[in-house]
């Protein structure tokens, strides 16, 4: 092999490298929600009045691997045709707080509630087909045989677990 064929392989091997590595950094550095407050400072200045307080929790979804196809006896196509593809994430989470001085009497100033943001597991639709054919048939000198051709959607999933807090208390 020239050095030169060897100095472009290392290049290109290089450049994958470091493609794949940036584009791992990212998903790594964020593996939580991303806080984003709601900016109500300026309505609460120019109206003198006590504004509630608010932030969000936006997720980052990380698609996953598709499932492979199934191999089944019996059947031509494979078992998931069309693969279903998880993704894992965070629902958004959110936290406010409103102002009602004594409203619920003594000591309670406000009130609130925190939606945190809770993890969620999904799985996108599936289908499943099977051609109008069996398997070759040796009594039938090694032809197929005709059948009913078979279609299904497999349902998509969405597992989680919500959370919530609402509270009331002194001060903002």
């Amino acid at each position: 092999m020239k050095s030169t064929t060897r100095a472009t392989l290392a290049a290109v091997i290089t450049g994958v490298t470091a493609a794949v590595g940036a584009a791992a950094t990212p998903a790594a550095a964020a593996p939580g929600p991303i806080p984003v407050p709601v900016p109500l400072d300026g309505v609460s200045q120019s109206t003198g009045l006590e504004m509630p307080k608010a932030y969000l929790e936006l997720p980052l979804l990380t698609p996953g691997v598709p499932e492979g196809p199934r191999y089944v006896t019996g059947r031509l196509l494979p078992d998931h045709t069309l693969p279903r593809v998880p993704i894992t994430g965070m629902l958004p989470g959110a936290h406010l707080r409103v102002p009602l001085p004594h409203a619920l009497g003594d000591g309670f100033d406000h009130v609130g509630i925190d939606l945190p943001a809770s993890s969620l597991r999904t799985l996108g639709p599936g289908l499943n087909l099977d051609a109008p054919l069996t398997p070759p048939n040796p009594a039938n000198f090694g032809l197929p045989s005709l059948k009913m051709p078979q279609a299904s959607v497999i349902a998509p999933v969405l597992q989680t677990v919500a959370d919530a807090d609402l509270g009331a208390g002194p001060g903002l």
